[in-house]
């Protein structure tokens, strides 16, 4: 058994999640299974790469290390590169591309640092295949070679994902800046409703009262179900020598079978065939997430209706789980109207990332501070009159939004929604009484 040197990249703050989701996938500890800033790094075998790249639900990709060395400019990255028996994983007649980043690095050019990489692989392949080369194709190459720049030291992977594993093969209808999956799983993790080390979800319901396109509700569903994250695309590790499609058929074999073993025990009577419900304001974006989830095969697990979210009363009898992506930044679609009034309607809302917007220059006006700030503080009365005993988790980049919404946040988990950071902030809703103040003390 030939073991690998894999890295698994995610987001910032997600870490410790995905190095919980990769043992409760593969049973790895110790020395086998490291995390790293930006991912973790494992010792596995071909067979435990595919698993991965089909169940991770918060990795980004799954690398495979290839090469380690320290650099000090373009010409060390070139001696590195052309060391790698290229020949050993894809052949000469197949298509390529080089993808680099660095962090405090010495390089002067990346771009420069990528074409001597590509010049090195492509040098390789002429001298071990009698003058033959690969291709470099940019757009929709068969193999894919990432390169990570240190301050001292480069790294060489080949990429056995493709398209980012958030790219779970779905999605045809979207809105306006989507949820990427990976962060929706990485929510999922961090508000305890999915405890990936152990592979559980919570027998609690679980409502996004602004669904937009359905990728919390969707993302949801499908782990009740068991279906694995992956299994609705194409891997670049299909594309490489070492692949062997009996051996990957047998893999998906399994994990179909323990979709249909999950499927039956969802429907069992402490596990409701439907727990998971989604909602929007913009019916429109109801449509899109009931399309995503025929499409993602859990359409009969969850329920999705419009409504806005300052009025839409529980969707279930039992408390459970609020989890909500509201809009912030270039996310200009509200979750609900009551909030803004008679100021533009649902497409001039904006919320309370506003000061850190207009800082940059943008041509934001008090309106749609003050209608953010009403939209969340309604939310919250909402919320206190209508969702007592829930638990209510919002991603955000405002810190100052649990004083705008006058809720204490139980805790902050801080997670970045690409270069945003935010955090994730969990409520305990507790019914308004006459006693209870309307602003926090102190």
């Amino acid at each position: 058994m030939t073991v690998l040197s894999l890295f698994l990249p995610c987001a910032a703050g997600v870490e410790d999640f995905l190095a919980d989701e990769v043992h409760g996938l593969t049973g790895l500890s110790g020395h086998d299974l490291l995390t790293v800033r930006g991912g973790v790094r494992v010792q596995a075998d071909w067979a435990t790469m595919l698993r991965l790249n089909l169940m991770s639900r918060l990795a980004q990709r799954v690398l495979i290390e290839l090469a380690h060395a320290p650099h000090r400019d373009e010409h060390d990255l070139y001696h590195l590169a052309h060391g790698v028996a290229w020949e050993d994983w894809f052949a000469p007649r197949q298509t390529f591309r080089v993808d680099i980043t660095a962090q405090a690095s010495s390089v002067r050019s990346l771009n420069f640092a990528a074409l001597r990489i590509k010049d090195a692989v492509a040098d390789r392949f002429r001298q071990q295949a009698g003058g033959v080369r690969p291709s470099v194709d940019t757009h929709t190459p068969q193999v894919r070679v990432q390169a990570h720049l240190g301050p001292e030291a480069a790294t060489l992977y080949i990429d056995t994902s493709g398209e980012p594993l958030f790219k779970r093969g779905w999605r045809q209808n979207k809105g306006d800046a989507p949820l990427k999956e990976t962060l929706a799983a990485a929510m999922l993790a961090a508000s305890g409703w999915w405890q990936p080390a152990e592979r559980r979800v919570s027998a609690l319901p679980l409502y996004d009262p602004a669904c937009g396109s359905g990728t919390i509700a969707i993302e949801a569903a499908q782990l009740v179900l068991g279906l694995p994250a992956g299994g609705q695309r194409r891997f670049a590790f299909e594309q490489l020598k070492l692949f062997d499609a009996s051996a990957w058929n047998a893999i998906k074999a399994e994990a179909k079978k323990a979709v249909s073993s999950g499927a039956e025990s969802d429907n069992d009577a402490q596990h409701p065939a439907v727990r998971i419900f989604g909602s929007d304001v913009a019916h429109r974006m109801v449509d899109f997430a009931q399309r995503n989830a025929e499409r993602a095969g859990v359409a009969h697990a969850l329920q999705l209706r419009g409504g806005d979210a300052l009025q839409r009363l529980p969707p279930s009898p039992t408390p459970g789980v609020i989890l909500m992506n509201p809009p912030y930044g270039e996310r200009i679609a509200a979750a609900g109207v009551a909030g803004v009034g008679r100021q533009g309607g649902r497409e001039a809302f904006l919320s309370g990332t506003l000061s850190r917007e207009r800082a940059a220059g943008s041509a934001m006006g008090e309106a749609e501070v003050n209608a953010g700030d009403e939209f969340f503080a309604q939310l919250a009365a909402h919320w206190k009159s209508h969702y007592d005993g829930w638990t209510a988790w919002l991603l955000t980049p405002d810190l100052k939004l649990p004083g705008r919404m006058r809720l204490k946040a139980s805790r902050r988990v801080p997670m970045w929604n690409g270069p945003i950071e935010c955090r994730l902030l969990r409520f305990d809703l507790v019914a308004r009484t006459s006693s209870t103040p309307t602003t926090p003390p102190g």
